[in-house]
Parts: structure tokens; C-alpha cells; sequence
């Protein structure tokens, strides 16, 4: 795996850094196969970078809205959270129309949200803030309803914010969030496990991120056991033609995480932990831009 030295905690950075990122050029979306871990590790990015005195909004747009949990909040807080995309006062308050009212409605394409983590946001652990948005679906898709046009005018909204670091944790793949995704968000970190099925899954929703126009594609693979699983992602990756990857991270298998999930809490107790150890690496090359960024030759 190009661009990385293998150390006991997995692959660690080595490309060239040449400057620190400002919070509002940290824009990232995790994504990849389902059940591969992308929700423990927004998580555990929140909480670290929120620990590094960097303002911190998480935003969970998977349907099984599992984020809340894995920040820290009390179970009944999180069950309480209502999604966006169902909350139908405030989609007809911004849209003006309903969600399920019927065929040929009237209603704003592009409502203002500026009040929507003031109103809707939650403090969690750490003071990372959680917004909840729910499904969302395409809007070139087919389906021109209120309750997309304003998921849609809130991913716009928020990606423009300033002096905040912004966290989308996404259902798997990203062609869902269509262009109003591209034009704000500057990272893209494609988790993977050490299978064959995962990697395939990485490396298409790594094409679609490139097409989407995010500059900055970073793949994660979890969940490792040993070199023989860092050697079997190794041979697919110089197999298949892919955009390539500007940094490549090693996350290894953790008993403890699995002991404590949903909540990533208990796993920051450990300062020295594999784990925690290689997620601070993927925090580091996300603050920084690089100045060498490695390529896939086709």
C-alpha cells in the first residue's frame, strides 16, 4: 500500500505535510460497505478532533442513525432524535409544502436552513455537536419532493460553514448526495474491510467520489488481523484501476471495541491503544494537506 510504512499499529504517515488545513477546508465524508465500521470511526474522529479544541458538527445521514449512540448519548436522548428528513413541520415551514400531500405540489427549491443546527443540533460527549439527517435520496433521481430539496439546501448550507470542522458519516456509497455533496466537501475517507467483497465496494464508491468532483480520497481498511489480510488488500489494489488514494490507513482488529459498542467512549481511555493509535494517524492526515499525494498507475 503505497505512500505508508508498516509499524506495529498498521500503516502510519509518511507522506510530506505542507501546511495545516483551516477547519473550513475540513469537509469529509466516510462511506463504504455497510457494517465495515464507518460509524465508529466518525466517532472516534469527532471526539479526537473536538479533544484537539477544534469545533466539531457531526452529521449522521445513515437510515439506521446509529451515530448518536456511538458519540456517547444517553440511549433515550438518542431514541428521542428525530431525522430531518421526517420532520414534517420543519420541511413544510422551509419548503412550504408538506411531504405527503399529494401529486403536484408548489414548493421552495431551495429553502434557508440557516437555523438548522441552532435549532435541531444536539451536544454530545466531548462538545461535538450531532445534526440527524436521515435518508436522503438523490434529487436527479426521480424524486422532486419537499423533503429532498431541503436535505439538499442543508448539505449545501452546512458545507459552507466557517471555522467548523464537518463529519458526514453516509449510508453506502455516495452517489445519494448528488452535487449538492461535491461542491462543499473536500474529503472523502473510503472504509474497507480486508475482504475481497469490501474492497470492490471501497474502490466504487471511490470512483463515484472522483466523478463527484471530492480532490482528496483517503482509504481506511479496518478491522485487521494480521499481514496477510494487509497483503490480500495489497494485490487487489495493484490489480484494479482505481483514482488512487492520497493516504492509506491500517485500522487494527479491536476486542475492545466490540466490548463497548455502540459508544466509542471507553476506547479513548487508552491513549496507547492500536486502535485509537491509528485513528489519530487518519485525524493527522486529514488536518493536513499533503504535498505528495500517491497515485494508482493504470
Amino acid at each position: 500500500m503505497c505512500g505508508h510504512a508498516h509499524t506495529e499499529h498498521g500503516h502510519s504517515h509518511d507522506a510530506g505535510l505542507s501546511r495545516k488545513a483551516r477547519p473550513d477546508e475540513f469537509r469529509v465524508v466516510l462511506t463504504g460497505k455497510g457494517g465495515v465500521g464507518k460509524t465508529s470511526v466518525t466517532a472516534l474522529l469527532a471526539r479526537l478532533l473536538a479533544r484537539r479544541a477544534y469545533r466539531v458538527l457531526a452529521l449522521d445521514a445513515d437510515p439506521q442513525m446509529n451515530l448518536p449512540y456511538a458519540l456517547g448519548l444517553p440511549p433515550e436522548q438518542a431514541r428521542a432524535l428525530m431525522p430531518l428528513s421526517r420532520n414534517l413541520e420543519y420541511i413544510e415551514e422551509k419548503t412550504g409544502a408538506r411531504p405527503g400531500s399529494g401529486w403536484g405540489l408548489f414548493f421552495r427549491l431551495n429553502p434557508d436552513v440557516d437555523d438548522v443546527v441552532q435549532r435541531f443540533g444536539v451536544v454530545t460527549p466531548d462538545q461535538v455537536r450531532l445534526l440527524v439527517m436521515g435518508d436522503t435520496v438523490q434529487p436527479a433521481a426521480g424524486c422532486l419532493c419537499p423533503e429532498n430539496a431541503l436535505l439538499a439546501a442543508v448539505a449545501n448550507n452546512l458545507s459552507l460553514r466557517r471555522n467548523e470542522v464537518i463529519l458526514l458519516d453516509t449510508q453506502a456509497g455516495v452517489e445519494h448526495f448528488g452535487r449538492a455533496l461535491a461542491r462543499g466537501f473536500r474529503h472523502a475517507v473510503i472504509i474497507s474491510d480486508p475482504t475481497f467483497n469490501g474492497v470492490q465496494v471501497a474502490l466504487h464508491s471511490a470512483r463515484l467520489a472522483a466523478g463527484l468532483g471530492i480532490p482528496m480520497l483517503h482509504l481506511v481498511v479496518n478491522r485487521v488481523r494480521n499481514d496477510d489480510e494487509i497483503d490480500r488488500v495489497t494485490q487487489i489494489l495493484n490489480f484494479e484501476d482505481h483514482p488512487g488514494f492520497a493516504t492509506q490507513h491500517i485500522l487494527p482488529w479491536s476486542e475492545r471495541l466490540l466490548e463497548t459498542e455502540p459508544d466509542v467512549g471507553p476506547l479513548l481511555e487508552d491513549a496507547h491503544s492500536p486502535l485509537l493509535v491509528s485513528v489519530r494517524g487518519l485525524r493527522d492526515a486529514l488536518l493536513y494537506e499533503e504535498s505528495l499525494q500517491c497515485r494508482h498507475a493504470s
